[in-house]
């Protein structure tokens, strides 16, 4: 063909578009504009345990095994995997095909440096490696664990969705100290992260990645299955203030929520164009989290006697109103409903607060009116509830509560902090975690003992760590069972937390958009309706 015909075709083809509405409406691009649960601070996906970390680096990055809807573990970027040598030695086996966003092909050596990133953060992957002899890559599509004794949790290990998730991605960016949070998003998932249009506080925007390679076989479930971007865009915009949120959605401004506040609830589900979702059938599993470097937490004392101070209906009444099927209650140090959760000592959290009996309790264990700093991450609407209901059952047991209503952001950058309240230190915090983090010993952080070594709040407790070790070698689920029961009734002497009661947590969407998985949010699967 010659210019001229190519320009002659050209011209036929622009006149077609312009008087074709429908046509320039098919190659338009497509945006899909999601409001999250709150802002997104930090992008590491094992700098952090914040929820919106973990649904981020979902997009951006992938994980060598995905998670189905019935916590049951599939190979995601990887073509299989074998065990042998009595389940000493196992091999894993890329995909083919796979690249980085920068256009890299995605090589056993990365993933290799990935785990050894993921598991110095991470409380599975710590014991993975612990269990580890050799991890290498013996080719660039091959990675090998030679072990120490049989691991039969390694794929779990691999491809839990608690945070922080073993993230793949290029050696270069796992090489970074991972006491060191990245800000370089390079990963091989089905979106990338536009850096240069990310708005601190505002907005932050993925692009469908081109050169993404999904399975080709399986269902989407979860995190497992084809992951296939149908929008071109995903814009996540941060609106703090849940009444405009839903003011958003109803105006078709976004399309997504990512939680349904439970007092909007109902106009929300009688308003056309709308549907509400439970997505996650495990709930949410809330806790008051106290530092234990600091006195008067450092005193274990202090602690048990406090354990009476907590309503659990009343905090998970403050977050989702009065019908008792939005909540359960007595919480444990397990997700009830789950094999590992237990109904030892779990009258201690039957019944209402005690108030007098508390503070008689806090006064023989040496509580001295020391000043108590709670910090309540006021942005957040259901830990805000959660905090102010706290906060009142403090002071009612006579504790020198001084409220600390700060952001979310501002939170999970305090509570890092070891240093003294003078210092800019801290007591307490409030805080929800998916039922799915804690399932059992192998994922649930904060039932951990390992001190400073461990995740914020620190306790030090030698028996959980022994019970935790006795979890993993466990012969069958009879025994961990058992274990679990004895881990909780530990819990009640060392008091990691104090459980404050689960309930169920809804997302909203307008039904001009289908293919909304289960779980937590994820944006593959979801399309135009």
């Amino acid at each position: 063909m010659d210019r001229r015909d190519f320009l002659k075709q050209a011209g036929v083809s622009m006149v077609a578009s312009i008087a074709s509405p429908a046509l320039v409406r098919a190659v338009e691009r497509t945006t899909l504009r999601f409001v999250p649960q709150t802002e997104l601070v930090l992008l590491d996906p094992i700098f952090t345990t914040a929820y919106v970390t973990r649904n981020h680096a979902y997009m951006v990055f992938d994980t060598l095994y995905g998670m189905d809807g019935t916590y049951q573990i599939r190979p995601q970027m990887l073509e299989g995997d074998k065990v042998e040598n009595d389940g000493r030695l196992w091999t894993l086996m890329l995909r083919e095909g796979l690249l980085w966003h920068d256009g890299e092909k995605v090589l056993a050596r990365d993933c290799v440096a990935s785990i050894r990133r993921w598991a110095a953060r991470d409380t599975f992957g710590s014991y993975l490696m612990a269990v580890t002899e050799e991890l290498v890559a013996v080719d660039d599509r091959t990675i090998q664990f030679r072990l120490k004794r049989p691991f039969p949790g390694l794929r779990m290990a691999l491809g839990k969705t608690t945070p922080p998730m073993c993230a793949m991605m290029p050696e270069r960016l796992a090489l970074t100290d991972p006491m060191k949070a990245l800000t370089e998003m390079v990963g091989s998932g089905p979106f990338r992260y536009r850096a240069e249009e990310q708005q601190a506080g505002i907005k932050s925007v993925y692009t469908k990645f081109e050169g993404y390679r999904p399975r080709d076989t399986g269902t989407p479930d979860w995190t497992a299955g084809p992951k296939i971007a149908h929008y071109d865009e995903v814009e996540w915009t941060t609106i703090s203030d849940v009444g405009t949120a839903s003011a958003a959605l109803q105006a078709g401004e976004q399309d997504w929520l990512a939680y349904a506040s439970p007092d909007l609830a109902p106009l929300l589900r009688e308003t056309k164009g709308i549907r509400l979702q439970q997505l996650d059938s495990s709930g949410m599993v809330n806790m008051l989290r106290v530092n234990h470097l600091q006195p008067p937490f450092d005193n274990p004392a202090i602690r048990r006697a406090l354990l009476g101070a907590f309503d659990q209906t009343a905090c998970m009444e403050a977050i989702v109103g009065s019908d008792p099927a939005s909540y359960r209650v007595p919480l444990g140090y397990f997700c009830p409903g789950t094999p590992m959760a237990s109904e030892a000592g779990l009258e201690t959290f039957r019944g209402h607060a005690d108030p007098r009996k508390t503070r008689e309790e806090l006064t023989r264990a040496g509580y001295a009116n020391e000043r108590i700093v709670l910090m309540v991450p006021a942005d957040n609407p259901p830990l805000k509830a959660l905090g102010d209901v706290c906060a009142e059952l403090m002071k009612d047991a006579g504790l020198n509560v001084e409220y600390a209503a700060m952001d979310w952001a501002s939170m999970l950058a305090r509570r890092n902090k070891r240093e003294p309240i003078s210092q800019g230190g801290w007591h307490a915090f409030v805080v929800g975690s998916a039922g799915m983090d804690w399932l059992s010993p192998a994922v649930h952080s904060y039932i951990r003992g390992n001190g400073t070594a461990g995740i914020t709040g620190w306790p030090t407790s030698a028996r959980l760590e022994q019970l935790r070790v006795d979890w993993f070698e466990a012969p069958d689920e009879a025994a961990q069972r058992q274990i679990c029961a004895d881990i909780q009734m530990q819990c009640l002497v060392d008091v990691p937390y104090y459980p404050l009661g689960q309930y169920l947590q809804q997302t909203a969407s307008r039904t001009s958009i289908d293919g909304i998985l289960n779980g937590f949010p994820v944006f593959w699967n979801v399309r135009p309706a």
